[in-house]
């Protein structure tokens, strides 16, 4: 790398850095996806094996195309990283139907571990981007970890795919045009959510962490809600590291709401807190997205709840899901796909798609773009669709009810109804 370059990335980092001041931990060690787990916990210290040739030609035949994943192996989200990188894993041998390779050409790609700090992930992105020469950058768990190094994948000119975290400024006003992402954002979580609890005069607050994915989400909802007709009467904010949630329930029973509306992710959630302060019993519903696995075994008190679910294994019916339910238990001891593997699933397939469409040629990223730019591509969810104004993939949520059920020591998700990627289709908000 020249001196000039050199400054000029420096340079850049230096902006980067200010600005990850500015950025709250939000919500979901290296390892490498080219070797397959069999065990539970991924594998780490690793990366993908495979010989790096030159390109022979102008299509780039022989040329191992690379993928750098920035996922939260550690830390607060560590779950929702091991769920996207074992998706992404799956997605790539789906796509490719075990060969890992496309027209010829070997894909590899290497996980990095954010740990769930924005520093920390431009620090990752850059050595992907630098010394892996990776050709995508995929992730991430958080959504202050993707807004840092959004800039980055803009100045290296490579596309980004963003999985799975979902603040509505990745694709608004911090968007560039190498953003892309399978995630659904907060606007799609904010209709589905929504539609499941809103209407005229009902009076709701709302509770979330204090971050880019908890501001972002409620100030969504707060839209979509209003628009149908409800009251917001009380906003909280926690600081996203708190343990003690006391003095915000406070002040949202004093408000006396008809609904509580919860934006959450992590483990730190204020689940039991608001059982063992009866906020329920004192006439207030709760209502939320359905969370992961580990996160809906501490809501066995919302038995009955309304809400809305990203994923649950038995909410899609379609051949890609259930290939991913069988192939997931195959893989990990018998462990079902979780909130966000199909997420790491589409990413996969999304970029496997791309590059079939280029016939494998990723040296020119406006292309690539060109290609992606209102592609549609079938995943565990169904069909998704990459908006051509701001690349966000248009995708099905689901209306649930959490409900007890023979064989499961937890509340399961069971679908009221499919909403389509039209219903769920949130505002272009990135000025393009």
């Amino acid at each position: 790398m020249s001196m000039k370059k050199s400054k000029t990335r420096l340079g850049r980092l230096g902006v980067v850095s200010a600005l990850i001041m500015m950025l709250m931990f939000t919500a979901a060690c290296s390892s490498s996806g080219g070797n397959k787990e069999t065990a539970a916990e991924p594998q780490t210290e690793q990366k993908t094996e495979g010989k790096d040739s030159a390109a022979k030609d102008a299509g780039g035949n022989g040329k191992t195309i690379k993928i750098g994943v920035l996922a939260s192996l550690s830390g607060a989200l560590e779950s929702y990283g091991k769920q996207t990188t074992r998706g992404f894993e799956l997605g790539v041998d789906y796509a490719t139907g075990g060969t890992r390779e496309v027209d010829g050409h070997k894909i590899e790609f290497v996980f990095e571990d954010t740990e769930t700090k924005p520093d920390v992930a431009v620090k990752k992105a850059t050595k992907l981007l630098e010394t892996d020469k990776v050709d995508f950058l995929v992730g991430s768990s958080s959504s202050g970890d993707t807004l840092a190094v959004l800039p980055l994948a803009e100045e290296a000119k490579k596309i980004m795919v963003v999985e799975p975290a979902v603040a509505d400024s990745i694709t608004g006003d911090q968007w560039n045009k190498y953003v892309f992402r399978t995630a659904r954002n907060s606007s799609q979580d904010a209709v589905a959510g929504a539609a499941a609890i809103a209407g005229k005069g009902v009076k709701i607050a709302t509770f979330a962490p204090d971050s880019a994915f908890g501001r972002d989400g409620i100030a969504a909802f707060k839209d979509a809600a209003v628009k149908l007709g409800a009251d917001i009467v009380e906003e909280q904010y926690a600081d996203a590291t708190a343990t003690d949630f006391t003095a915000n329930i406070q002040k949202i029973v004093k408000a006396k709401p008809e609904y509580l509306f919860i934006v959450w992710a992590g483990a730190n959630s204020p689940w039991k807190q608001l059982q063992d302060m009866k906020v329920q019993e004192q006439g207030i519903k709760i209502s939320t997205g359905a969370p992961d696995i580990a996160a809906l075994k501490t809501m066995g008190d919302l038995v009955g709840m309304e809400g809305f679910s990203v994923y649950y294994h038995t909410l899609p019916n379609n051949d890609i899901n259930k290939w991913l339910v069988e192939e997931h238990k195959k893989r990990f001891n018998g462990e079902l796909p979780d909130l966000f593997t199909p997420g790491g699933m589409s990413a996969a397939i999304s970029i496997i798609e791309a590059i079939k469409k280029t016939n494998g040629d990723v040296s020119d990223t406006d292309r690539l773009i060109t290609a992606m730019e209102g592609m549609s591509f079938d995943t565990p969810k169904g069909k998704m669709t990459f908006r051509a104004e701001d690349h966000q993939a248009l995708q099905a949520l689901y209306a649930i009810k959490l409900e007890k059920q023979d064989g499961t020591d937890y509340p399961v998700p069971v679908l009221i109804r499919e909403l389509t990627p039209e219903e769920t289709a949130p505002p272009i908000t990135n000025k393009r």
